[in-house]
C-alpha cells in the first residue's frame, strides 16, 4: 500500500500550472477570494439583521399616563401593589397590560387589565 497518492496529485497540479511556486499563488489567491466572499455575505447579513432589530418599537413613556392604585391588592403573579403607589401602562393586548411601577428597579410587568381596573383608577 503507498501513501504518494496525495503527493503525485499535488506534484500532477503543480506541473500542469507551471510550478510549485504558481500552484501556491493560486491557492491563496482562491482562499483569499473564498474568505473575502464569506465576509462580505456575512457584513451584509449583519446589516439587515441590525436594521430590522433597530425597526422594533421603542416605548415612550413620556406621554404615558399615570395611575394611582387605591386598593391594595397581589396580582395572580405575585405582585403586590400599596394604596399610593404609581403606575403607567405602556402596551396593552386585549387583557394583558405591560406596566411600569414607579420606583420600582424590577419594572416592567405584566397584569391582568381587569385586576388593575379593580384595585386603581385604570380603565
Amino acid at each position: 500500500m503507498s501513501n504518494l497518492g496525495p503527493y503525485q496529485k499535488i506534484t500532477t497540479w503543480a506541473k500542469k500550472v507551471g510550478g510549485p511556486i504558481q500552484l501556491l499563488c493560486i491557492v491563496a489567491t482562491c482562499g483569499f477570494v473564498a474568505l473575502r466572499g464569506v465576509e462580505a455575505g456575512g457584513k451584509s447579513i449583519y446589516k439587515r439583521v441590525r436594521k430590522a432589530h433597530s425597526k422594533t418599537k421603542k416605548i415612550d413613556i413620556s406621554n404615558a399616563e399615570i395611575f394611582t392604585v387605591e386598593k391594595n391588592g397581589e396580582s395572580n403573579e405575585g405582585l403586590k401593589f400599596i394604596i399610593g403607589e404609581k403606575f403607567r401602562v405602556l402596551e396593552r393586548d386585549k387583557d394583558a397590560v405591560l406596566i411600569d411601577k414607579i420606583g420600582n428597579p424590577n419594572s416592567p410587568y405584566f397584569v391582568s387589565a381587569d385586576f388593575l381596573s379593580s384595585i386603581s383608577n385604570f380603565a
